[in-house]
């Protein structure tokens, strides 16, 4: 296991400061925000630590509120919504300075036989033929605003092991594309077979590059070019089939629509042996920047 995915396990191990109530600490992000991704998988923790270990996280849906500052603990207080026979509810308010600043609501449900049908996973190369991050980033590092930025994301990132398809937006910025974008991604190192942390590890890397599909649609090169700015404003995930977050893992992504100083992001997400695992929906503040 890698030192960076040590410091994340460590940091999605919340500490419990009374029932139902944790703490959370955070870790350095490209932009001055806690990530996003990082306060999800956190609280879908904080939420899964009060559910029977016999049901599984099926459904997300969660708001950013404010940005979360990096400096400061995050307290994430779980409310019982219910407990039936077949499901579980439970919701969360992520507390800051006094002020919540992300709310999730999450469902958990006993493992039973049913209807099964998929879509059928898009074609994609091997993810050991791409280029890892370390070897692609620094080809970019001239189009960034700040000269560490290479650096930072390689920092940032540097507990999954996350390889673009095709070229990134900060590649092609000028250049709008088709909106449509894949990754493979998994974790630098084998997990325990605990199926909430590879839950909460796919949680956290989802909010990584779910929105770059709606930059390639207008030819920008995102937040580490600086013709562009926004956050995260709600996320939501279904929890199909079961899998691994230290195997490799496709995420297609693409963006239907963007208006209103909004873009909307949807994702698959499959296993290497085509298994459909997941779904994701995003939508972000995407602006222009003023001159």
């Amino acid at each position: 296991m890698s030192a960076a995915l040590d410091s994340l396990l460590d940091l999605l191990d919340l500490e419990q400061i009374e029932q139902d109530i944790f703490r959370g600490m955070s870790r350095s992000a490209v932009v001055p925000r806690v990530f996003g991704g990082q306060v999800a998988a956190q609280a879908l923790v904080a939420a899964g630590r009060t559910v029977p270990d016999d049901r599984g996280a099926h459904s997300l849906h969660a708001y950013f509120l404010r940005p979360g500052d990096p400096g400061a603990p995050i307290v994430y207080s779980v409310d019982r919504i219910r407990d039936g026979r077949s499901f579980t509810t439970r919701r969360v308010v992520a507390v800051q300075h006094g002020k919540p600043v992300f709310h999730l609501s999450a469902s958990f449900q006993v493992h039973e036989e049913g209807m099964d049908h998929q879509a059928v996973m898009p074609s994609a190369p091997d993810p050991e033929t791409l280029p890892t991050a370390a070897q692609m980033l620094p080809r970019y590092a001239d189009r960034f605003t700040d000269p560490r930025m290479a650096d930072r994301l390689l920092e940032a990132r540097a507990a999954v092991d996350l390889r673009y398809v095709d070229a990134p937006p900060f590649a092609t910025a000028g250049e709008p594309r088709e909106p449509r974008s894949q990754v493979w991604f998994r974790t630098h190192g084998k997990l325990a077979d605990d199926p909430l942390l590879h839950v909460c590890m796919a949680t956290y890397v989802s909010d990584m590059t779910l929105l770059d599909s709606v930059l390639l649609a207008h030819g920008r090169g995102g937040w580490s070019v600086g013709d562009v700015v926004g956050a995260s404003l709600d996320h939501a995930m279904w929890f199909h089939r079961p899998f691994r977050a230290d195997e490799w893992l496709l995420y297609d992504q693409e963006s239907p629509s963007a208006s209103g100083g909004r873009g909307l992001g949807q994702a698959r997400i499959y296993t290497a042996d085509g298994k459909l695992a997941i779904t994701v929906i995003q939508e972000g503040l995407v602006r222009v920047p003023r001159d």
